[in-house]
């Protein structure tokens, strides 16, 4: 009976969720009150107090159900795979990233974070937009620079060049395709754009061993 109703809770909390998602792509985050939340889901205002704080509460929690740091992607892939390159592991991370980044509650999260969410009380969506992104920048030097102790990387490169240029073209990759996602793939860009990118950073001939 308890794991009965614990399994209910969260249920109602998921679904909470899901009406702040809907809620806050159609009106915007500051727009959207907890009531509005409540009554799109079916239940009272007493039901999301219940699990969250406030609406800042809410918010953050939408953000960690799509939450990819990069060093979780690269985590993934070294567990199925002991002995993958360091260039590999950054290579296959961005596509797994950019693979979840197509479905629909990433996507929809994401474009609620950068085009949907105003600075309101709590609620700072630059400085959340800009801890993902050094989050993700720390990540990659350091793959970088185990590549480059491994040779991977051409001797005039060094690991935060070149992971200033991935971190760049990621993060312009990303915004492009949040502004326009039916014009193109972002799967299917992306994988051409960083097998390309990687092949510049490597010393010739490339090689996945490293």
């Amino acid at each position: 009976m308890a794991r009965r109703t614990k399994a209910e809770a969260a249920a109602t909390r998921e679904a909470l969720l899901d009406a702040a998602e809907e809620m806050f792509m159609e009106h915007g985050v500051a727009r959207t009150s907890l009531e509005q939340i409540a009554r799109h889901a079916g239940m009272t205002r007493g039901a999301v107090y219940w699990h969250f704080k406030n609406k800042s509460d809410v918010f953050h929690a939408m953000l960690e159900r799509v939450r990819m740091p990069f060093q979780d992607l690269v985590d993934e892939i070294e567990t199925l795979e002991h002995d993958v390159s360091s260039l590999e592991a950054i290579r296959i991370a961005c596509l797994r990233g950019f693979s979840r980044l197509e479905q629909p509650r990433y996507h929809r999260v994401h474009s609620i974070l950068i085009h949907r969410c105003e600075f309101f009380s709590d609620i700072d969506p630059i400085a959340m937009q800009t801890e993902i992104a050094e989050e993700c920048h720390t990540s990659l030097q350091e793959h970088f620079t185990l590549a480059s102790q491994k040779g991977a990387l051409r001797s005039d490169l060094s690991a935060s060049v070149a992971a200033d240029l991935l971190h760049a073209t990621l993060g312009g990759l990303f915004h492009e395709w949040l502004r326009n996602p039916e014009r193109f793939s972002i799967r299917e860009r992306g994988e051409t754009l960083i097998n390309q990118l990687l092949l510049l950073m490597s010393p010739p001939p490339f090689s996945a061993s490293a």
